[in-house]
């Protein structure tokens, strides 16, 4: 599994892997073109704007390396104005606005992302925290999260808009989970060895 940088270029690429989409219960997963011109365009528009760095996921073992989903860190915070080789890095993300195609879904796919991201986030930037969201009532998500070793929370009520299916200008509740500096060493662990 790879992850690259967002861009226009993976439109089509990224409408092929949602076509196969099952479970849309609580993520936006565009599901025509015009839909996901919009969804990557504000994704980019995001990056810009130093909200979010998104990516695409490959899938490095299939013979035709498809894009199988997409991911993001997101929340990106500054908190003590720190440079690393002259550039700003954040002390605190989030990872979600993950989707992926089912022909991955319970795969090595998204542990190997989360491994990944989170990597970089504590290793190249060293921040101290890293929060990994999802609707409340996204019992599926929810699992995932803690199967890594990501610390629950708490619940935030009326947090952030819903991504739910004809929940369109509707606030949910949402379930936060985090990977401290402190929890890293035994999540990176984890992470390793449910990928052997």
């Amino acid at each position: 599994m790879a992850l690259e940088a967002l861009g226009s270029d993976h439109i089509d690429e990224l409408l092929a892997a949602a076509a196969d989409r099952t479970t849309f219960a609580f993520t936006n997963v565009p599901a025509d073109r015009d839909a996901m011109q919009t969804y990557v365009s504000n994704l980019l528009e995001d990056r810009r704007a130093g909200r979010a760095l998104p990516f695409v996921q490959r899938a490095v073992g299939l013979d035709r390396r498809p894009i199988v989903g997409c991911t993001r860190f997101m929340d990106v915070r500054y908190q003590f104005a720190r440079r690393v080789d002259g550039e700003m890095v954040p002390d605190e993300v989030e990872i979600g606005g993950t989707w992926l195609s089912s022909l991955v879904q319970r795969t090595g796919v998204n542990t190997e992302a989360k491994l990944l991201l989170l990597r970089h986030a504590f290793g190249e930037w060293g921040v101290q925290r890293v929060a990994i969201c999802t609707d409340e009532r996204n019992e599926r998500s929810r699992r995932a999260i803690e199967r890594i070793g990501a610390r629950f929370e708490g619940v935030l009520r009326r947090h952030r808009p819903s991504t739910a299916v004809g929940e369109a200008g509707r606030l949910r509740n949402t379930a936060a989970y985090s990977v401290t500096i402190d929890d890293w060493p035994a999540v990176e662990s984890r992470l390793v060895g449910l990928l052997r």
